[in-house]
C-alpha cells in the first residue's frame, strides 16, 4: 500500500515509516516544517499542517491508498503556554488534512489525554467521556469531532485512534524518560551527582512500547472500522515512580531522586489507563513491554 504520513520524521512517524517499509509498504513522508533531517534512507517533502494549500499540494498523488496523520503538538505541559499554537496544528491541521483527502482512508490519531481524569484502578473504553484538562487534549479532542463530522457529512473514511503514553527510542528529550535517560547517563559516566531531578512522580499511566503502537495503526488501516474510535494502549498502569525506579535499577547505578518545582505541570492527571479489548478484537496483541522500551532508551544514551 501506499501511505503518507505527517509527521514522518517525529518519534513515532520514524517507527512507523520503518515499519511500513519492513512490511513492503510505500510510505510517502510529510515531514515537519521546522525539523531538519528525516529517518535515513528516506525522502521526505516538509510540509506545515496549518497551511491548508501546502497540504492539499503534498497529499494530491492520485495512487495513495491511505493517510496516518501523524503531525502535530506533542507537549502537554507546554500546550499550557501556547494553547493557539496547539488548537492550530492539531484542530485546524486535521481539518486541512480531511479537506485535502477524498475518497482514501485517514487515521486520525488523537491522545488518551482526551479521557480526563479515569478512576483509579478504571480503565478507559471507548465510550468513556472525553473530559480534556489540558489544551493539548482539547484541540486533540476537537480534531476528532472534527474527523467524526467528515465522516457524517461527506462519508470520509476516517478512523479515529486514542494512543496512550508509548515509549521507545528517539523521543523528543523533554519528555519524563529521555529526561530520566539522560540523567542516568551521566550519573552512570560518573559526570553528575547521584540525583535525578523529576517532576510528579505519582501520576498512574499506561504505557506501551511504541513498536507495538504502530503496528496497531498499520492494523488499523486495513481493519478499522470507517467512523470509529480505537484505543491503543497496553490495559495495564503503572506510575511514574515505579517507571524511574526500574530506569535506574536496569542502568545498575545509585541515585537520589528531587523534585524540581520547574518540572511539576500545572495540571496532572492523577490516573490514566485505557481499555484495549476493542482493538484486540481486531486481532492485535502487545508483543513488546515497557521494560523493554526503557532498556532500549537507556542503551540509546549509553
Amino acid at each position: 500500500m501506499k501511505i503518507a504520513v505527517t509527521g514522518a520524521d517525529g518519534f513515532v512517524g520514524r517507527h512507523l515509516c520503518a515499519l511500513l517499509r519492513e512490511r513492503g509498504d510505500q510510505p510517502l513522508e510529510l515531514l515537519g516544517p521546522r525539523r531538519e533531517g528525516h529517518p535515513a534512507g528516506a525522502s521526505g517533502v516538509p510540509v506545515d499542517v496549518t497551511d491548508a494549500a501546502a497540504v492539499a499540494s503534498a497529499l494530491s498523488d492520485s495512487s495513495l491508498d491511505a493517510v496516518i496523520h501523524l503531525a502535530g503538538f506533542s507537549s502537554v505541559g507546554k500546550s499550557h503556554e501556547a494553547p493557539g499554537a496547539a488548537f492550530a496544528v492539531n484542530a485546524v491541521g486535521t481539518v486541512n488534512v480531511l479537506r485535502a483527502v477524498r475518497g482514501k482512508r485517514v487515521l486520525v490519531i488523537g491522545s488518551g489525554e482526551m479521557y480526563g481524569a479515569v478512576a483509579p484502578g478504571a480503565r478507559a473504553a471507548e465510550d468513556h467521556p472525553l473530559r480534556p484538562l489540558s489544551p493539548y487534549a482539547a484541540s486533540k479532542v476537537a480534531a476528532e469531532v472534527a474527523a467524526l463530522q467528515f465522516h457524517r457529512s461527506y462519508a470520509a473514511d476516517v478512523v479515529c485512534v486514542r494512543p496512550f503514553n508509548h515509549l521507545g527510542v528517539g523521543q523528543d528529550p523533554a519528555f519524563v524518560v529521555p529526561t530520566f535517560a539522560a540523567q542516568i547517563a551521566q550519573i552512570k559516566r560518573g559526570r553528575a551527582e547521584p540525583l535525578v531531578r523529576v517532576g510528579n512522580l505519582e501520576p498512574v499511566r499506561d504505557f506501551s512500547h511504541v513498536r507495538d503502537v504502530v503496528e496497531a495503526y498499520r492494523l488499523l488501516v486495513e481493519r478499522g472500522r470507517s467512523g470509529e474510535a480505537y484505543n491503543v494502549c497496553s490495559g495495564l498502569g503503572q506510575n511514574i515512580r515505579a517507571l524511574l525506579d526500574e530506569m535506574i535499577a536496569l542502568a545498575g547505578v545509585q541515585a537520589q531522586v528531587e523534585v524540581d518545582p520547574a518540572r511539576v505541570r500545572p495540571v496532572e492527571l492523577p490516573s490514566l489507563v485505557g481499555d484495549p479489548s476493542k482493538l484486540m478484537a481486531l486481532g492485535w496483541q502487545p508483543h513488546r513491554t515497557a521494560k523493554d522500551a526503557l532498556a532500549e532508551v537507556l542503551q540509546a544514551v549509553g
